[in-house]
């Protein structure tokens, strides 16, 4: 099941989801190397981080699947975001420096394809941020969160098919260390259960964080790929040209 943009915007408006995007945004901040002027680009739900970390970038983009929405953002100025097919990004090849995945690579078609589009369009040396459900954690168990949907990582998954893709993993992190209950006593324990959790049950977090850099000293093969997907443009009704063909033979 895929979370839709109307479903990640409520999650995020919520108190949990601000909590989440907290513990996230802590994640993120240990493994996030300073490249300044960058270009990145976020795909998925990333939004509540792109503006967290996306002050010093040269230029910012919003990239979220066809099959989940988008949204205008940022709110303020010119638009910045785009619908996307993960596997065939609108990109030239190796013209980002950094990308974020958020809500992305659990619902994917096809994760190494998508990774390996991924790893097309990052520059030499170009890092990739990665933020999953932990197959272990207790919030991909629930799905009154976006991270109880799609498929769940282990660490010893994510990392093979980082490797899989030409990406070297480098730091680790996690978060959401406290249980994903909407009950408001548990919700003012969060920030001591995160504290918690982090020193005594780290296997246990609701995501896995990592930090991988594009690899180049490997051959990549190359070879010609047909999409699976067909896109069809929504407001056209699909079967009434052949209905009115059958009509005017009779």
């Amino acid at each position: 099941m895929l979370s839709d943009i109307i479903d990640l915007r409520a999650f995020y408006a919520s108190t949990l989801g601000r909590l989440a995007e907290r513990s996230i945004a802590m994640a993120l901040s240990s493994v996030w190397a300073s490249l300044p002027n960058e270009r990145l680009v976020g795909l998925g739900y990333t939004l509540p981080w792109l503006e967290r970390f996306g002050g010093d970038a040269e230029r910012v983009f919003a990239f979220m699947p066809a099959l989940q929405g988008a949204v205008n953002w940022p709110a303020g100025g010119p638009s910045a975001t785009a619908l996307v097919f993960d596997e065939e990004l609108p990109l030239f090849d190796s013209s980002i420096d950094r990308i974020l995945l958020v809500h992305a690579l659990e619902h994917t078609e096809n994760p190494r394809e998508t990774l390996m589009e991924i790893w097309r369009v990052l520059a030499p040396g170009g890092r990739l941020v990665i933020v999953v459900p932990n197959r272990r954690g207790v919030w991909a168990r629930f799905e009154h969160t976006p991270f109880g949907t799609g498929r769940p990582f282990s660490r010893t998954q994510l990392n093979n098919l980082l490797r899989d893709t030409n990406f070297t993993p480098g730091s680790w992190a996690d978060a959401l260390h406290f249980p994903p209950s909407r009950r408001r006593w548990m919700m003012r324990l969060h920030a001591l259960l995160e504290r918690t959790g982090r020193r005594l049950w780290p296997i246990f977090a609701g995501v896995i964080v990592v930090e991988a850099q594009k690899r180049l000293y490997q051959g990549v093969p190359v070879a010609a790929r047909a999409s699976r997907r067909v896109f069809v443009p929504v407001l056209s009704p699909q079967g009434a040209t052949r209905a009115v063909r059958e009509d005017a033979r009779t």
